[in-house]
């Protein structure tokens, strides 16, 4: 799917420090039919009634990443898995059982039990980060087979405080340009990049330079705001306005994308970002 036009502003102001920017997937059960019903924004607001559920009944193929608007330490997790809207949902479609958390090089495996309501994980070594994965390891089966894995649920916990609940019910409807951009692009070499740009739900955006040598090079960060107005693309920094480029990733045959900033634009910013890794 091509990535919709954008507007960034640079601004002063830094995005509020331990909120849950982004909640993104490789894909998800009708996205193409009814793509609000099981988008992965769901995760995020700690309600019954919403769910996400895997493209497939085979969820090996899926990758959840979760960003956050800085640095922020996870020590818990609060999940409900399965969808679990009613009873009748519950054992229509196959429940999660086994997960994999991962940043960078620390992982850790949880295991859910199948039942319905929230279970508490407590990690035994806090993640600290700005980008979070999950895969599904394995599942439950649900009563027809060929139906997909579901988690209605992940509620972030930061020493005893959520960072997503239900309060944010109404900041995550469903919004298809916002969709298209939400999540982090990647500038750097092809496999291990080392610049980000993360665009989150609430408008907000984080750029980061995180080297691999930090004796020669400091890490940097960058904050401002972003929004979509209609097809117009602009760039905006102390006043002055730019246009960024989009184009199709050539090396992606068509499943990629890549946004190029440059003329006047703050230096961290110049080059081309792209949709994946």
């Amino acid at each position: 799917m091509r990535r919709a036009l954008l507007v960034l502003s640079l601004l002063s102001t830094p995005a509020f420090a331990g909120g849950v920017g982004f909640a993104q997937a490789t894909g998800y059960f009708k996205k193409d039919t009814r793509p609000t019903l099981y988008q992965p924004l769901n995760l995020l607001d700690a309600r019954d009634g919403t769910a996400w559920c895997s493209t497939t009944s085979d969820p090996l193929n899926e990758l959840l990443t979760f960003g956050f608007t800085s640095p922020t330490k996870i020590d818990e997790v609060r999940i409900t898995t399965g969808n679990n809207f009613n009873e009748s949902t519950w054992g229509e479609f196959a429940r999660a059982h086994k997960l994999v958390f991962a940043a960078g090089k620390q992982t850790h495996l949880v295991t859910l039990e199948d039942k319905r309501g929230q279970q508490l994980i407590v990690f035994d070594k806090p993640f600290t980060t700005t980008r979070l994965s999950l895969e599904i390891r394995d599942q439950f089966p649900a009563e027809d087979p060929d139906q997909p894995v579901c988690i209605t649920d992940i509620v972030f916990v930061s020493d005893g405080k959520a960072l997503n609940g239900q309060w944010l019910t109404t900041k995550l409807k469903y919004d298809k340009n916002v969709q298209a951009l939400m999540g982090t692009w990647f500038a750097g070499y092809e496999g291990g990049p080392d610049r980000f740009l993360a665009l989150h739900y609430d408008g907000t955006f984080r750029y980061s330079f995180e080297p691999y040598d930090t004796a020669r090079a400091q890490p940097k960060s960058l904050e401002g705001k972003w929004d979509v107005q209609g097809s117009k693309l602009l760039f905006e920094v102390g006043g002055k306005k730019f246009s960024p480029t989009f184009s199709n990733d050539p090396s992606k045959k068509g499943h990629g994308e890549v946004l190029t900033f440059d003329g006047e634009v703050p230096e961290d910013l110049k080059g081309p970002f792209r949709s994946t890794p």
